[in-house]
Order: structure tokens, then sequence, then C-alpha cells
């Protein structure tokens, strides 16, 4: 405007606005406050929780509050949430949120990290919003969950009055009787509110079946879909391994079979789908080299709604990572894991035993007929016996009793070969027990004189008639002997008896004082108890597979332990009654693990009166999940369990947290011959099986083929190596994902934590602020390199990013100084625990560094070299989307594919914030 009255007009107008407080605001107060924070030096700490404020700001508004949580229900002040340490308190709130948020959550910290007081935790916060609790534990483990509903001295947490009920897995198949006090046929099923599920990866399979109702489904329809609302927490040390339907089946739990229950609270679409593609993604990956098989590769290939759906529903923290990113001062750390003995000893001390090729050998050569009479039915009368005990299995296929038969027999020469590498005992009893059922069969072979023809056909008889047991044989699948070729039969018979009998007299020979391993074993005992390696800890656990075994080192120990050392000994094997020394008001398998562990399980608030302790304890894997008896510091694997993940699990008894043990060691004995030998045994015993698999769940999973377990084969004996050197935890054993590399819940508590105190600051944060900081964790000195973390924020709409990144519209990004990005937007978790391992507790500005940061930047007017890393960070998110966009063109229907991102650029970003990491 170049003429007066316009000009004149204008300014009336602007003195009008300027003059009214209403329409105007003086933001000169807070431009200044903005500066002032943007050009101010932070300490690390600040910009850590910034990063976190904007990454997690939806969290926070439908977080539980933390405060109304605790001060509603009076939560703080039970003594289970007093017992904790922060990261089960964490853990606890994170799982309480997810339960309210998606109905339901799956604890799978790792063995030795306290799982179960984290879940007594949330079932007292629901018991206190008066929800019905309901845990379901397996048989085994029932003691553990039993003792804190008592009113009884044992029961440490009495104050906090529990009121779950406790059933078995197993009662799910039973319709009547009691379990405990409840008696199954009244339960009212459909009216728990709450379901607790310990070891919840029993329940992996849900097989379908037309001949009765298996637990899986009796849970899913009868417990959480009938009646009222039900959420689920499950307990699960098992990491996600390499079959990912296991981990479906347990989601559909927490919903109720509905596969687009995550739809709009975590945007995932189709959790079936979700699943395939990460299972064909995983597949991809298993088949990659051993030195390309990372768990950064995986995630790398891996689609980011997989990581927003376990994020969603999981809470999994390993020790590595809690010794990697808490306190350890105020947990205590973790006893040190000496480097395992490994011991192999010949059977026979006078070497008069042959060797176990040669026995292997001869149960090869084994017909096993005892265990298969189906192959001796005469040909015209197979088909009535297939139609009566075939099982039609739901897919359509049959599965025939010749095959589980065919199964058995292999399973059966297995068996005889672990018992054997157990010990010479285990394996004389079995010998013996097979020959005495050979001796029954042949005994009833010998009185049949073929007159029981007029007794009908199989199908028209009462089968459990008393009067025709001499005419039948089996217990389940009964056959007449009048339809079995008893010539062909009976020759077998005797042929196995033959050969079982002279393997027997063999073993007969290795009396104890001959038994080498025995031997070793007393040893090894005696260099433990003279020279202990915690101070005076003379307390050892002897693991062994089977309780013939367990029984058999009790009977030649318990009496020279306590002659020559004057300590006591126990045995529990889960199949009879505990046994010890020690005398004891009540001997059952919670008093003698109280009595072996005194200082962990609290003895002294329950015995005060008991003085002496169990120091040498054998045991089954009765006792290998969910005991805490880390009062001990030596364990011993009698015989090798050649499924790792079983021998860490035994380890984690000892190795657990608050152990008053500086060290710890393993010893495991070997069989006395090469691994590689070894496993060629087992190899040439199974290679002709089409497994059957009895999961642990008791359903029946019909494989076709066992190919899988071969190519296994190839994987345990690499494990197994690796284990004579170093003890490994669950989340090393290559080819399992750990679930610890999905969950984002310890930052969220982070976060929340930090809020308390410090929320108005993190809410006026304005973008764009930083911090310098450099790495001081030895542990990490490979991970963290010196360069730039930046946090940015996409302002421009590009095609379908968000499938692509969960936490969309922010992206993580770490860059070497040199430009090469070392972890892209795919590795959030990695780079959050990175993140958190800089800054956290770092509280104070590191002066010296920014100092040093203004020389080489002329007080910041020279930010080129980081202009150039942002450009790198850019880059990278950009190429990641278009690569995603390229491989969506190929996807029906997915149109968005189309839309490019070929003008992406640094301003279609916001910096949030970035850390700059000095060498």
């Amino acid at each position: 405007m170049d003429d007066r009255d316009s000009s004149a007009q204008l300014l009336r107008q602007f003195e009008s606005i300027w003059q009214d407080e209403q329409a105007l605001q003086d933001v000169k107060e807070e431009m200044l406050r903005r500066l002032k924070v943007m050009y101010q030096e932070h300490p690390p700490e600040f910009i850590y929780f910034v990063t976190l404020y904007y990454l997690f700001k939806d969290f926070l508004k439908e977080a539980t509050n933390y405060e109304t949580l605790q001060t509603r229900t009076g939560f703080q002040n039970t003594v289970i949430w007093n017992k904790l340490y922060d990261f089960q308190r964490d853990g606890v709130l994170g799982a309480i949120n997810k339960i309210e948020t998606y109905g339901g959550c799956i604890i799978a910290d790792s063995v030795g990290l306290g799982k179960t007081f984290e879940a007594l935790a949330v079932i007292k916060y629901y018991e206190l919003r008066n929800h019905r609790v309901l845990v379901l534990a397996p048989k085994k483990l029932r003691e553990n969950w039993a003792i804190y509903r008592l009113n009884d001295k044992r029961n440490i947490l009495a104050a906090d009055r529990f009121s779950y009920d406790l059933l078995n897995h197993t009662d799910l198949s039973r319709e009547r009787g009691y379990s405990g006090d409840i008696n199954l046929e009244h339960v009212n099923w459909g009216n728990y509110d709450l379901v607790v599920i310990d070891e919840s990866h029993n329940f992996r399979n849900n097989d379908p079946r037309y001949d009765r109702v298996t637990r899986y489904s009796r849970l899913m329809n009868d417990i959480i879909k009938a009646g009222v609302k039900t959420k689920v927490l499950m307990l699960s040390a098992t990491p996600v391994n390499n079959k990912l339907d296991d981990l479906k089946n347990q989601i559909a739990f927490i919903t109720e079979g509905n596969d687009k229950a995550l739809a709009e609270t975590a945007n995932i679409k189709s959790i079936s789908q979700t699943i395939r593609r990460a299972q064909s993604q995983f597949n991809k990956w298993s088949q990659l080299p051993e030195e390309e098989r990372t768990t950064e590769r995986l995630l790398d290939m891996l689609d980011w709604d997989y990581f927003a759906l376990l994020d969603s529903l999981t809470i999994a923290r390993s020790r590595r990572h809690i010794e990697k990113y808490y306190n350890v001062d105020a947990i205590g750390p973790f006893p040190t894991r000496l480097k395992p003995i490994n011991l192999k000893e010949k059977i026979d001390s006078k070497d008069e035993f042959p060797p176990l090729e040669k026995i292997n050998n001869d149960i090869l050569r084994l017909r096993m007929a005892v265990y298969s009479p189906m192959q001796y039915v005469l040909p015209h009368k197979r088909a009535d016996y297939s139609e009566k005990y075939d099982t039609k299995v739901a897919n359509g296929r049959v599965f025939k009793q010749t095959d589980r038969e065919h199964n058995l027999v292999y399973l059966m020469k297995s068996n005889l070969l672990k018992r054997l590498e157990s010990s010479v005992h285990s394996f004389s009893l079995t010998l013996q027990n097979i020959i005495q059922q050979i001796d029954e069969h042949l005994e009833k072979i010998d009185r049949c004189d073929g007159s029981s023809g007029t007794i009908g056909e199989m199908d028209e008889i009462d089968a459990e008639d008393p009067e025709l047991e001499e005419a039948l044989i089996g217990s389940k699948v009964k056959i007449f002997l009048k339809d079995m070729d008893l010539i062909r039969w009976k020759q077998d018979l005797l042929y196995d008896r033959e050969i079982l009998l002279r393997l027997l007299h063999q073993a007969r020979n290795v009396t104890p004082d001959r038994d080498q391993k025995l031997l070793a074993l007393k040893r090894l005992i005696e260099q433990k108890i003279k020279h202990p390696i915690n101070e005076q800890n003379k307390k050892l656990l002897i693991f062994t597979a089977f309780a013939d075994t367990a029984n058999y080192l009790y009977e030649n120990l318990h009496q020279w332990v306590r002659n020559q050392f004057g300590l006591h000994c126990a045995v529990v094997t889960g199949a009879d009654r505990p046994k010890t020394t020690l005398k004891m008001k009540k001997v059952d398998f919670n008093h003698v693990l109280m009595n072996f562990s005194p200082v962990s399980k609290e003895r002294d608030k329950v015995m005060p009166e008991m003085k002496d302790e169990i120091d040498i304890l054998i045991a089954t894997d009765c006792i290998s999940e969910g005991q805490n008896l880390q009062d001990c510091d030596y364990l011993v694997n009698y015989d090798i369990h050649w499924n790792p993940v079983r021998i860490i699990q035994r380890f984690g008894r000892i190795d657990r947290i608050g152990s008053k043990n500086k060290q710890i060691q393993l010893v495991n004995f070997w069989p006395s011959i090469e691994l590689d030998e070894y496993i060629q045994l087992v190899n040439r015993v199974k290679g002709r099986m089409t497994i059957l698999d009895i999961s642990a769940t008791g359903e029946e999973n019909v494989i076709a083929d066992n190919s899988n377990e071969m190519n296994d084969l190839e994987y345990r004996r690499k494990q197994l190596e690796k284990l004579q050197n170093e003890v490994i935890d669950l989340e090393d054993i290559s080819g399992n994902i750990s679930l610890t590399d999905f969950t984002l819940d310890d930052f969220r508590m982070d976060l929340l934590n930090f809020m308390k105190e410090h929320k108005e600051e993190l809410e006026r944060a304005p973008f764009g602020l930083f911090s310098i900081t450099a790495n001081q964790n030895e542990k990490l000195k490979d991970e963290i390199q010196p360069g730039v973390i930046f946090c940015l924020k996409q302002t421009a709409p590009m095609a379908s990013a968000h499938e692509q990144n969960a936490l969309h519209p922010y992206y993580l990004v770490y860059v070497r100084k040199d430009g090469t990005v070392l972890y892209h937007p795919g590795h959030v978790k990695k780079m959050l625990d990175l993140y958190r391992s800089l800054c956290n507790g770092k509280k104070d500005v590191e002066w010296g560094l920014y100092k040093a940061f203004y020389q080489e930047t002329k007080n910041g007017k020279d930010m080129g070299r980081y202009k150039a890393l942002l450009e790198k960070a850019v880059e990278e998110i950009v190429g990641k989307m278009d690569q995603q966009l390229m491989l969506n063109i190929f996807s029906l229907g997915n149109l968005d594919a189309f839309v490019t991102n070929a003008n992406t650029s640094l301003q279609d970003f916001e910096i949030v914030s970035y850390l700059i990491i000095k060498g």
C-alpha cells in the first residue's frame, strides 16, 4: 500500500489489535525461555527422557496412572510389592497395563528372575479390586503356589491373604473328582476374572481332536470365552523358538481367538497373518550361514507389526539385560559362573563292560516285539483292529496304531541308550522290566490252547470282562491271542529275550564298588566339601533324568556322606516320597527343599527350631523349574540332558538373583565317547522314527515327518559343545529368538517414574535439544561407537510409513561419525537400550565434552559435519521406506504403494532430539 489513507486505516487496525488483550498474546518471555533451553547445555539423562517422552506420549495418555493404581488399592502396602526389586516392579506395572489395555500379557523373563513373585503381585492387585482369580500350574509346581494361600508358618506372604483358586493343568482333562479342596464337578468355570497360567508354553499346541476335548479347548471355551470377561496372565521362561505358531496359540487366550482383536489398540490388522509372515522370514533367516544368523539380521527381516505384537503383549527381561541396564548395586550382583567342569568316565572300573558302541549295536538289533503286538495280527484280522484302534486326527488324517507301536519301539531303544548313559543301575532295572514283560507274554502264549474260538469277534465282546483275561493281551489296546501269528511272535520275543539277558548279565557285574562314574562322583563330592568355592559352603545339587538313578545315588552316598563328613543328604524324584538323613517332623517335597536352601526360602521364619541343614540334594527334573535353591553354589549333571534348554533350566536353580554366593560351578558328566560319536549313536536310534510327539500338554501332535529333528542334531551338537566351555543363557542359544529383543516396557516405566517429579519440564521441552556423553560401560564397548543417535519426527505424510515403523511418526537412527549407519529404525529396542546405558543416572552436564564440541564447531556456528550425519540418517529412513514400498507393489490390492517418496528430504523431518557420543 502506498496511498496515505490505506496506510492510516491499516495502522488503526494494528493499534486496535495491539491494545486488545484477548486478541494478542505476549510471547516474549516464552520465546526467551525456549531460546535459553535450546542453547543451554543439558545433562544426558534429561535428553534420554525428552526422547522417551515424545516416543511414548500416546502411552502416557492411556497408561494406568501409577499414583492412582497405588492409592486406590493400597497396593504399595502389600508384603509382596515390598519384596520386589525395581525391575520386578517395572514388570508388574507393565503387565497390569497390558492386561488392562489388551486383556492379557505374557511375562517371559529369563530363568532365575522371579516370575512367580511378579505374578503374585499382579494377582494381589486384582484381588484388591475384588476379582476372582484362578491359577493353573503344572502338577509338579502346585506346591509352589499352594503355600501362599495357606495360613501356615511357611507362608512368607501370609499377611497378604491370597485367595486365588489353584488347579493343575491336568485338571482340565477331568470332569469330576477333587483337586486340593476343589470339587471339579461343581466349579463355575466361566466365573473367573483373571486366569494365571504358569509354564504357559505347555499350552502351545492346539491340535483339535475328534475323540475328546483337549485341555487347550477346555481352557479356551469353558474358562476364557464363557461367562464373565476373563483377563489372562501367562508365565513362560521359554524364548520364542523356531515355531512361531506356539506363540499364536498362547496369544489366542488373550484375544479369545479373535484374529482382529488388536486392530485398534495396536494397529495389527490380522494376528495370524502377522505371525505367518514372521514365520516365513524366520525360516529364511534359519537357512542363512551361521555367521550371518544374528539377531540384528533377523530384526532387519521381520515386519514391524510382529515387533508391535510382541511389544503389546509380552514382558521379557534377560539376566544380561538387567546387568547392563539396571542398577545392579540395588539388586545385588548375580554370581560369577565359573568355567564348567567336564567329566568323561567309563562305565566299569575293571574295564569288563563292553564299549558303548557295541551295546548300542545290540540295542539296535532288538525287535522289541513285546511293544508291537499289532505287527503280529493275522492278515485277515488287521482291518478289524485298524478300525478299532487307529486315531482319526482332526485334519482328516489317520494315525495308525501300527505306526504308534513302531514309534514306541524306537523310543524304547533310545530310552535304553539314555538309561545306560545315566547309570548302569538304571539300565539294569529297565532291562529287567522288559524281560519280565516278555516272560509274562511267553507264559500266556504257552497257556493259549486255541480253544477261544467261540468267544466272538473283538467288537462284540466286553474287553474288560475278567473271564476273558487269558484270551487277550494288552492293557489299552487289547488283542485276541487267537487273532495273532503266535509262532512268529514267540520267536521274536525269545530272540529279544536272549539279547536282553546277555546285556543284563554284563550290567549286573558292574556293582557299585566297580561303578566308575559313581566313584568319580564321590571324589568330586570330597573335593568340593574339603575345598569349598565360597567360604564354608558345602552344598551340592545333583541332577539326573531318571528316578532310578537318583535313588541309586542316594542309597550309595547318604551313609558315606554322613560318616565321612557329618553332612546330610536327601533325594527328591517326584515319583516317590523324598528321603533324607536329616531328622524332620514331616519329610515332604517343600520341607526338603527348604532345609536344603534355608536362606533363600526364609526357613528361620517358618522353622526357627531347625539348626541342621541338608547339604547334598539328589533330584530329577521335577525341581528343574520354578525353584529358588541359590544357597547352593555347585550343580552336577550326572547325566547330560541333551536338550541344552533343560541344562540351562537346571542351572537356573542356583544361578539366581539374590544369591549369597560370589561364584557358582556347573559340572557335567558326559558319555564316555566323543560327542560327535554319541550324537551319531542317538541319530542311528532315532533315524528311522516318524515320531509321535507327545508334548508337555499331553496332547498328541501328529507329525508326519521327523526330518526337522534330524537337522536339529547338528544344532544341538554345537550348543552342547559350547556348554563344555561356558554356561550359556537361553537367549544365547542360536536358532532361538529371545522375546527380550522385542519389548519396550522398561523404557515406558522409566518414563513414568521420571515424570513423577519432572512432568512440567518434559511437557515444555522444545524440539531440537541435544546432549553430549561418552560410553563408560566396558560391556558395551563394541556396540557403542562415536557418532550421533538422532530422534526425528516425520512431518510430511508418506505412503504406509506407519507399517514399517512401530514408533511412527518418530524414528531413531544411530549414525557413526564416519557416516556409517550403525543401527537403523528397525533396531528400536537396541538403540533405546544403548541410549539408556549411555544416559541413565548422568544428571550433570559433561562440561569437558561440551568444551571440545564448541571448539570443534566454532561455538555451534559450523555444524556442517553434524548436518551431513543428519542427512545420512534421513537417507536411511527414506531408503528403508522405498525398499518396503517396492515390496508392497507386489502385494495385491495395495495401491498406496504407487505413491513414491522420491521427493522426501530433510524438510520432511523435524529433529526431536539428538545425542552426540564422543570417544
